[in-house]
């Protein structure tokens, strides 16, 4: 009778591939605050500011426009337009 060689199966073969990780949408660019409402956010303070928008002149209460061209309604100079090419001018 002939001899066969014995090859040992590992569990890892028998296995499945494991599923592609679900993809999730990152939330909404205007994620409205449940504190503050829509189009604001909490500033390092605490406090509820508007954010950053785009308009010909500035609107009342900004105080400082954005090189992108938005106005800025930033209580404190620290990271103020930060997200929009820094400050082209104080208010």
């Amino acid at each position: 009778m002939p001899t066969t060689a014995f090859v040992p199966r590992t569990t890892a073969a028998l296995r499945p591939p494991p599923a592609p990780a679900p993809l999730v949408a990152p939330p909404p660019a205007s994620n409205p605050d449940p504190v503050c409402g829509p189009d604001s956010y909490i500033n390092s303070r605490g406090n509820c500011v508007r954010r950053p928008v785009e308009a010909p002149s500035a609107p009342a209460g900004a105080t400082a426009k954005c090189n992108d061209g938005t106005y800025s309604f930033s209580q404190s100079r620290r990271g103020t337009c930060s997200g929009h090419g820094g400050v082209a001018s104080w208010l």
